[in-house]
């Protein structure tokens, strides 16, 4: 008899192994470290696993995208296929569903209603918001990560019980930084990831899990806790008020394509002003041709010309592509 999961089942019970088999986990980004956490779920032997990405595998994801190949690099297959072709290489028990998609406020609800649990594997701010939103009103578990450079974030998000992370924005560090800007090095990937498939094996087998805010950088060998049962907003939007934002199309990124131009105006939903010499600064070596005065930031970047303005709009030249543009748009800005 073929036991994949004995040494696992020593460790959290029959009782846990079998609650895991009739788990479902929604994967929401299958870049560095949502292909992580999907290995580590498919090994463990969850039943049914969803992954959710818009992008494609690019050689540069090679060096702290686990799943990936030079072959997907060079066929340039969408991530969430070739997550899906591997990950059944892995283990041929779980039952994978991928999709190519953006995540919006349209959509997020019919692609968690099923899940037992969402990981975030997302690179900006603003799509984790429309995530916590809809999982706060749907009362599904959802685990946060972030990372760049070598530092990373993980915390759970368990409806009715943990402040949502809309309670916590102003404990985050702002994100002025994304991983095409200053870089990333995979094993603060690794870790990050680790802790957010530590926390969904925990909810999954149905053992209690505190609400950490839990960091590290670990190039310089530093880690911070902030147990935030004591940060709850009681005028969150989110979780005290019941109103969900982020779900509202008013509050959500609009992407417009300009007639004649072969070009996409992106409008970010969140409000915010831009610092433009210090993100000229962050993002200098990988762009070209950079232009910078005190109304907009112009380069550069692969074969695209971007213009991005003070209050965070931005015009992407050489593409018609909405979801081309909004991923070139959150690896400069985040």
């Amino acid at each position: 008899m073929i036991r994949k999961y004995a040494k696992q089942e020593l460790f959290i019970g029959a009782a846990g192994q079998k609650r895991l088999k009739e788990s479902h986990a929604v994967i929401l980004g299958v870049g560095a470290l949502g292909s992580s956490t999907a290995e580590m779920l498919t090994r463990a032997g969850i039943k049914k696993l969803t992954i959710i990405d818009r992008d494609y595998v690019e050689y540069s994801n090679l060096q702290r995208q686990q799943l990936y190949t030079e072959e997907d690099a060079a066929l340039k297959l969408p991530k969430a296929v070739a997550a899906k072709q591997r990950l059944e290489k892995i283990n041929s028990d779980v039952s994978i569903d991928c999709r190519i998609e953006d995540i919006t406020g349209q959509n997020i609800e019919t692609i968690i209603k099923d899940a037992s649990i969402i990981i975030d594997g997302m690179d900006n701010f603003e799509t984790r918001l429309i995530i916590n939103d809809a999982a706060v009103k749907m009362n599904k578990p959802y685990i946060f990560g972030a990372c760049v450079g070598s530092y990373g974030l993980t915390y759970p998000v368990i409806p009715g019980t943990t402040p949502c992370l809309h309670c916590l924005i102003k404990h985050l560090p702002a994100q002025t930084e994304t991983c095409d800007s200053v870089g990333v090095i995979s094993p603060i990937v690794q870790l990050v990831a680790a802790f957010q498939t530590a926390y969904a094996l925990k909810i999954l087998t149905g053992k209690a899990v505190k609400p950490l805010l839990i960091s590290h950088d670990i190039w310089n060998m530093q880690k911070a806790e902030i147990h935030a049962g004591k940060l709850k907003d009681s005028h969150c939007p989110t979780c005290s008020q019941k109103a969900f934002p982020y779900l509202e199309a008013g509050n959500q990124t609009k992407t417009d394509i300009l007639c004649g131009r072969d070009a996409i105006q992106i409008r970010p939903g969140v409000s915010h002003i831009y610092d433009l010499k210090a993100l000229s600064q962050s993002i200098q070596h990988v762009v070209q041709n950079m232009i910078v005065n005190p109304y907009l930031l112009a380069c550069e970047y692969e074969e695209h010309r971007i213009v991005l303005f003070k209050d965070g709009r931005a015009i992407i030249h050489g593409t018609s592509e909405r979801t081309r543009a909004r991923a070139i748009y959150s690896r400069l800005v985040g």
